[in-house]
């Protein structure tokens, strides 16, 4: 069978349409449909078979996309074993980051790569909900996420390649004169009657609201809802509301403690667990290039100098 075949009929595993395949690979859905007939009189089986307007995998199909990904994954590992006989992880790797992922980890990765010659990281920022992370990894060698778990069993359903890269802890940012912001720590006690400047729904931290909720015994008032953690600083700063904020991006990744004291206050959750864990998620084929892996060992020494400089008190 021929390889480039194999790896359409994996793309549709992966994908879920001829159209969405097409788009990926850079071919007609025609061509990839007859990319696949002719796959298909090789295996001698059916691999398809319609489904309403579409198609989807038989049995078979399914089973021989699997192998297309074992195929994969060997011959990126050949490839990168002759790299590391060279010493040479030069090529191209592209990155999709979350906001706020991206502002605490970007500037240093990038830093740490500079020193690589040959090899070009191109960044993109995403911010899909948890379940949309994986479904990035279509078209990026690495994916940088987040999610309030360790970590979501979704995520591992995809067989994807998942290193954790760091542990964050969630504060409450209250607006300057806040009463509670005189307490070295607040507890969801504290917060029943205060309005919230939440998350979209499906968003991670949405997930911290209600354990706060369900710990005070009270519902949590959600007046807005952002995406963008500068908006939320920016309406909590002129008092419009509290929120949960990334400890390490709100203290460190583009504000001065100076300003950030005269904007908010941050204080550590007590009496329960607030964090959000932040993961690379790769497909295994793509694991195994030299030059994916050194942005991925770029991304963990990152990770963990910027934990060892925000030491975790509460």
């Amino acid at each position: 069978m021929d390889v480039r075949r194999l790896e359409l009929l994996r793309e549709l595993a992966e994908r879920g349409s001829i159209t969405e395949v097409a788009r990926a690979t850079h071919r007609t859905p025609s061509a990839v449909s007859q990319q696949l007939r002719v796959l298909e009189k090789e295996a001698g089986l059916p691999l398809t078979e319609k489904s309403g307007r579409g198609i989807v995998l038989t049995d078979a199909g399914r089973a021989l996309a699997r192998s297309a990904t074992d195929v994969a994954i060997a011959l990126e590992r050949a490839d990168a074993l002759w790299d590391e006989f060279r010493h040479d992880p030069t090529g191209e790797v592209s990155l999709a980051t979350f906001p706020t992922g991206g502002q605490m980890l970007l500037p240093g990765v990038l830093h740490r790569l500079a020193r690589q010659t040959g090899l070009t990281l191109h960044a993109s920022d995403r911010d899909p909900v948890s379940e949309g992370f994986p479904d990035l990894t279509n078209d990026f060698d690495i994916v940088v996420a987040h999610a309030p778990t360790r970590p979501p069993s979704l995520w591992y359903g995809r067989g994807l390649s998942i290193v954790h890269l760091m542990t964050e802890p969630l504060d409450v940012a209250l607006p300057p004169g806040h009463p509670l912001a005189d307490q070295a720590s607040v507890s969801p006690a504290d917060l029943i009657g205060e309005q919230w400047i939440g998350v979209p729904w499906g968003y991670p931290f949405e997930r911290t609201l209600y354990d706060i909720s369900a710990a005070a015994g009270a519902p949590v008032d959600i007046v807005q809802r952002f995406a963008d953690t500068r908006v939320t600083e920016s309406l909590v700063a002129s008092g419009l509301g509290i929120a949960i904020l990334p400890r390490y991006t709100a203290a460190g990744a583009y504000l001065t403690s100076s300003t950030l004291s005269q904007r908010i206050a941050l204080r550590p959750l007590s009496g329960m667990r607030a964090e959000r864990h932040i993961y690379a998620l790769m497909r295994p084929d793509r694991a195994e290039r030299l030059a994916v892996r050194t942005v991925a060992d770029a991304l963990r020494a990152e990770a963990d100098a910027i934990a060892a400089a925000n030491p975790t008190t509460a």
